[in-house]
């Protein structure tokens, strides 16, 4: 049994990512306020547990744990000069787990600060962070890039940017929405129309969100509104949370069921979405249900 390239394994009728990884470390005991990346080294046998547990879910593909392994970001946790460790880690982890057929997308975030004026950050200053990671990344093995959960749109320009000038891998670009009022913004008021003109001019291979503050229903509404803007440009990918978080105690607890949650993704695959998992609050057992229902 050959793989398909990624580029063209992604064109099939469904690519399934993987789910939550911060939910399922809670669920694990790690604390929060903890480095997460650096679990890559202190305690590979959580991060490999999750990741196979998604794969043995359907996942085609996982995300390695270096959400937040860009040298800025980790520089707040005094690791600064780890980044190269904790990400060929992060990758060698998920390669391990995903085994010969299945997928590895390096992950990249949100470097935590913005660009001038608004924040304190040049764009040639974010551009090498975010090169760098990607540099990293993409000689221990990936098949893909995803960069997500971003807000500000000139923060994921320049990271697409940084990724295009280290490697020719396919790149995933997902930003985070809320809605507002009857549409749709990221945090930082970027609307869904304007990201995607400007992320697709710069030659990604997919476009899509992930995370935000909504009910169910809004994603898939916002899923409409992306196919619309994409207007069949690019691929779109999506991965909800599942749902809206409840406090129970002093936790933050998700109680959106796997059954209402892949409902909810029928309706947003039938929009023509095609790369789907989920994000915060997702558990292998949601993507179980996916890769049953949409896998059919």
């Amino acid at each position: 049994m050959t793989r398909a390239n990624l580029k063209e394994k992604i064109k099939q009728e469904v690519f399934l990512l993987d789910g939550a990884m911060g939910t399922q470390l809670f669920e694990r005991g790690i604390r929060a306020g903890k480095c997460n990346d650096y679990l890559n080294i202190e305690s590979p046998d959580v991060i490999l547990d999750i990741h196979k547990a998604y794969i043995k879910a359907g996942s085609d593909a996982i995300l390695t744990n270096t959400f937040g392994a860009n040298r800025i970001t980790l520089a707040r946790h005094g690791l600064g000069d780890k980044i190269t460790e904790i990400n060929i880690a992060g990758v060698q982890i998920a390669r391990e787990a995903a085994g010969e057929y299945k997928y590895v997308l390096g992950d990249i975030g949100p470097c935590g600060d913005f660009l001038e004026p608004v924040g304190t950050l040049t764009a040639e200053l974010l551009k090498q962070a975010f090169a760098e990671q990607a540099k990293v990344l993409c000689s221990t093995g990936i098949d893909g890039i995803i960069i997500e959960t971003i807000t500000a749109l000139d923060e994921m320009l320049v990271a697409i940017e940084a990724v295009k000038s280290v490697s020719n891998l396919p790149i995933f670009a997902s930003m985070s929405f809320d809605k507002v009022g009857n549409d749709f913004r990221t945090m930082m008021g970027v609307d869904v129309e304007t990201a995607v003109s400007k992320i697709i001019s710069f030659g990604v291979d997919a476009v899509g969100f992930n995370c935000g503050k909504m009910l169910l229903d809004d994603y898939v509404k916002l899923s409409e509104k992306f196919v619309s803007a994409v207007n069949k440009k690019a691929l779109i990918l999506a991965e909800p949370n599942a749902g809206l978080p409840e406090m129970v105690g002093e936790k933050a607890v998700y109680k959106v069921t796997p059954e209402d949650f892949v409902a909810t993704m029928e309706k947003i695959h039938s929009t023509g979405i095609t790369i789907i998992g989920g994000c915060c609050g997702t558990s292998p057992e949601h993507i179980k249900a996916m890769s049953k229902r949409l896998k059919r």
